[in-house]
């Protein structure tokens, strides 16, 4: 993850080689776990002003990001992160598949994502004490499993398996509640990229017949 800490313990060894289409998926995922995990940097802010979209759904919404981070200091994202997220005993919202899917949190769909995760060797970092269905870590678990972070790269129905159970169901309203929360700013457009990409997975796994 660019300029973040790691959410999830990961092997040390070399990374497989995997198709260019699936290493720009996963990139996309941990990019998004990057800006979802803690607020941006200026050194990720202006990695993110520097990115061109083209004239895709996705593009555009790539675009939209890059504008808004043109003109974003590290400590209006702070403050913004902070209202969204963290608040006076809350944020604005709770970015956690439990309470998503159920209206509380640490409830099944967390144990079910645990059980997942023991079964592909995925381990929570230990510095870090978030429950492991926040969005952030969903995001790096697929970007991950893509890629053969925890093992062997997984398959188009391991990945679908795992998006399916643990990140299709909720993550897309998710991020269309980011895109038009009252605190949003930056991550107004992080909602609309992370929207957009959500729907494309979908569809994208939904014509693979895996």
């Amino acid at each position: 993850m660019t300029n973040q800490e790691a959410l999830m313990d990961t092997t040390d060894a070399t990374l497989p080689a995997i198709a260019e289409e699936d290493g720009l998926r996963a990139d996309l995922y941990d990019f998004l776990a990057a800006l979802l995990a803690r607020p941006a940097d200026a050194a990720l802010l202006g990695q993110i002003a520097a990115l061109r979209g083209d004239e895709t759904a996705l593009g555009q919404a790539v675009s939209a990001l890059a504008r808004v981070a043109s003109v974003s200091t590290p400590r209006a994202v702070e403050s913004e992160f902070n209202a969204l997220f963290i608040g006076l005993g809350r944020g604005e919202l709770l970015p956690y598949a439990s309470y998503y899917l159920t209206g509380f949190l640490n409830e099944k769909p967390l144990a079910s994502l645990r059980r997942d995760m023991a079964a592909r060797g995925m381990r929570r970092a230990e510095t870090v004490y978030e429950p492991e269905d926040n969005i952030a870590s969903c995001m790096e678990m697929m970007a991950g499993l893509i890629r053969g972070r925890f093992g062997a790269p997984g398959t188009l129905d391991d990945q679908k398996t795992f998006f399916g159970r643990h990140i299709g169901p909720w993550a897309g309203h998710f991020f269309t509640d980011l895109e038009a929360a009252q605190s949003s700013v930056l991550y107004a457009s992080a909602g609309a990229l992370g929207r957009v990409f959500m729907e494309i997975e979908a569809e994208g796994f939904r014509m693979s017949g895996a």
